[in-house]
């Protein structure tokens, strides 16, 4: 860390820091609350799916209790035909989002299969466009935990390190020069005494 050299060059370089550094403080201040606003409304939309599934999955046990003893797999009864994402952009940060997602239910014999697997298909279909956002509402809290750890530690740095490290730098050179222009003024009282001493000899 280099050497703080006290002189008024220093000083009005440690003035302009200041005044930078205090321009960015509130930029991301309204980033990290546009954040805390984003992640909180993102958790609440997750609490709101998980319910949702949880709801139709005791759906399914309620109204289909033939299920255990289907010979196939659920699962393969729908597919998802076409799942495109997009981005939208807040305050700098890319978060996933769903364009289109088209899921249908898989061609089967109808007279070969039980009547009870229409109805199953629907809720399978639900089940899995749920399933779907759950894991693209995972990704954008993740993004939006990264990015407000992020701004928060940007902020903290501004705030709590660089603009008072650099107030407390101006104070120093403020003492500094103010102790070296007292000096300056006894120095100069001491030669003048010299002098009047020396003409009046």
């Amino acid at each position: 860390m280099s050497k703080l050299a006290l002189n008024k060059s220093t000083l009005n370089k440690e003035g302009r820091k200041v005044k930078a550094y205090r321009r960015f403080v509130p930029a991301l201040d309204m980033k990290r609350k546009q954040l805390l606003a984003a992640r909180a409304s993102a958790r609440q939309e997750k609490t709101q799916n998980e319910q949702q599934l949880q709801a139709l999955e005791e759906e399914i046990r309620q109204q289909l209790p033939m299920l255990p003893q289907f010979k196939g797999q659920p699962e393969q009864l729908v597919e998802i035909q076409e799942l495109t994402l997009s981005q939208t952009n807040l305050v700098g940060l890319k978060l996933p989002e769903i364009q289109t997602l088209k899921i249908e239910p898989r061609a089967y014999s109808l007279l070969g299969s039980d009547h009870w697997l229409d109805h199953l298909t629907r809720l399978l279909i639900e089940a899995t466009r749920l399933k779907i956002q759950h894991r693209l509402l995972d990704q954008r809290l993740q993004l939006l935990e990264s990015g407000l750890q992020k701004t928060t530690q940007r902020l903290n740095l501004f705030d709590k390190v660089l603009i008072p490290q650099a107030e407390r730098n101006i104070r120093r050179i403020r003492i500094a020069l103010s102790d070296s222009e007292r000096a300056a003024v006894v120095t100069s009282k001491i030669a003048k005494n010299k002098r009047l001493k020396a003409a009046r000899a």
